[in-house]
Order: structure tokens, then sequence, then C-alpha cells
């Protein structure tokens, strides 16, 4: 491991705004159905970004919306680092991030804890169906945590994945809400889709058209 990395992971959680469970430990249990009362201490939505990489969109979404608590997740701690101390040095009070697997997502949250969750620029997986984070599998997972009427928004270059979400979506019998095949040609001046993360900004540099879902679980 690079030094820079080692110290980087070394460092990720002694962040006081990021939990590292890679593993379950029970003298240092997560905070499942306390995010409000003992992480955050308020009453605010809580919303998700699932494999959130460097947090870009969680320290994005959180400026615009002081209103909202944000908690970006993913297992790669390096990166997460990135985030973390950028939202530190901020002062971004509303933003945590969570060190975990996301297939164990139901052991962080509660039933009803979660309002909304964003998933961009996630892995499409081309080769593997099951393991895209708009499979069936992971919808039933989100589930269990997220409220009645809350919803997932997907932002993606992946036309793989962009039109696989919408057959899910159609199978499974969601609430559609939005569906913008050109975000950046047809909807410039949207605060939340202008965010842009450093594989957004490769891809457009690529000439991709960046694609936006936005669904009721």
């Amino acid at each position: 491991m690079p030094k820079i990395k080692q110290e980087r992971m070394e460092e990720l959680p002694k962040l006081k705004n990021t939990l590292v469970y890679t593993d379950f430990d029970k003298e240092n249990p997560a905070p499942k159905g306390k995010w409000n009362s003992e992480v955050f201490e308020n009453d605010q939505p809580i919303v998700l970004e699932l494999a959130c990489g460097k947090g870009e969109y969680s320290i994005g979404l959180a400026q615009l919306h002081p209103d909202k608590n944000f908690v970006g997740l993913d297992i790669k701690g390096n990166r997460m680092w990135v985030g973390a101390t950028e939202a530190l040095e901020k002062n971004l009070d509303n933003v945590r991030f969570l060190r975990c697997y996301i297939d164990h997502l139901d052991q962080f949250f509660v039933e009803n804890e979660v309002d909304e969750a964003w998933i961009v620029f996630s892995d499409p997986y081309i080769k593997k169906e099951r393991k895209r984070l708009t499979a069936p599998k992971f919808l039933e997972l989100y589930r269990k945590v997220m409220k009645p009427g809350a919803v997932i928004n997907l932002k993606t270059d992946s036309d793989v994945l962009y039109e696989y979400t919408k057959e899910v979506i159609e199978q499974e019998e969601l609430e559609l809400l939005d569906d913008e095949p050109n975000v950046h040609n047809n909807r410039p001046d949207d605060p939340e889709l202008s965010i842009i993360t450093y594989y957004e900004s490769m891809h457009l540099e690529k000439g991709k058209t960046i694609k936006y879902l936005k669904f009721r679980v």
C-alpha cells in the first residue's frame, strides 16, 4: 500500500465526521436508529449517497440543503478521506461519511430512517446485473430503511445502467418521477444536477452524455 494511502486509511477513523465499520464491533456499535438523535443531533431528513467515492455529491448537496443531513457511504476509505477532510474544511455539520459495504445497509439504519438516496456514477457492472445498485435485490434492501414515498436519484454516464434501471422501474411497477436523457444539454441551470464530480468531468471530456432518473422505491 503506498504510504499516502496508508496514512489516509489510518487517519480516516479519527476524523470526527467519519464512521468506519468494515467489521461489526459489539463494543463500538453503529448508530442504527440514532443518526438524528446522536450523530447529527437534529431532526432533519437523512439523505444517502451510495458508493460516494470522494463524496463530491454529499458535499455539494449539503451546501445546497443545510436543512438536510447527508451520509456518504463507500468501502474505499482512501477516496472517502478526500471528501471527509474537505467537508471538515468547509465546516459542513450536516455531512457524515460511513465506510461500510452497501449490502450491509440495514445493519446501520432502521426502518423509516432514510428519506432519500443518490446513486452517482456507480459501476454499471456491464456483465453482472445483480451487482448494479439499482438491481431488484438492492431496491429491496433500500426499502428496509427508507420511508414510504422515499425517492432514489440516479445520475450516470452509462447507457446500460440507465436503460436497465428504467426496465427495473417498469418491472417493479415503481413510480418514475423524472427521466432526463441529457442533463447538461437540457438542465444546465438545475443546481442539484449541476454538481460535477471528478469522474463526471472525465466523462464529459470524452463527450459522454449524462443521464438522470428519479423514482420512488
